[in-house]
């Protein structure tokens, strides 16, 4: 009987525990970062040897679709400081909160990054951009600098490490 008892949880264990597996599999393909996954075409581009920054005046935020096929993704559009416009990925619709950092046309930002070609148009692909516009600095970060992993494809235990770790 006890051997009965036995088997039979283990059976439900591991049908939980195969539940539970799924259901967080699912949870981590969301349809809003379709191609901006870190094994993606698109995170190819981003070579965290190449990394740059530059300064200038934000302008818009802008609609992306980097690549066919990807979610809508967030970008802006800053003039540097030779009155060249740069387009700026930021990352897909779904993660990026522009609210966050408060930026209003002309606001001095300071952005790091990579350059990349896609699609023969040269981008300039965030890990991060600074609002320098009204005295108070305010930071959104997307992606790691030592190693540009994209924000939207940690854990919520990571990022919440990452985002406690920038405000310390």
């Amino acid at each position: 009987m006890n051997k009965l008892y036995g088997s039979l949880a283990l059976i439900l264990l591991t049908v939980f525990f195969s539940f539970f597996l799924n259901a967080r599999s699912a949870l981590a393909e969301n349809p809003g970062t379709k191609g901006w996954e870190v094994e993606s075409e698109y995170n190819g581009y981003y070579n965290v040897n190449e990394l740059d920054s530059f300064r200038g005046r934000f302008q818009k935020v802008i609609d992306i679709t980097p690549l066919p096929g990807m979610a809508p993704g967030t970008g802006i559009m800053v003039e540097d400081d030779d009155g060249d416009m740069i387009k700026v990925h930021l990352g897909p619709k779904a993660f990026v909160k522009m609210d966050s950092i408060g930026l209003r046309k002309g606001d001095k930002v300071k952005v790091k990054g990579v350059w990349a070609d896609i699609n023969g148009e040269e981008v300039f692909m965030a890990s991060k951009v600074k609002n320098k516009g009204r005295g108070e600095e305010v930071e959104l970060k997307v992606r790691l600098t030592s190693d540009g992993t994209p924000f939207w494809t940690m854990t919520p235990e990571q990022l919440a490490k990452e985002t406690q770790s920038s405000s310390d």
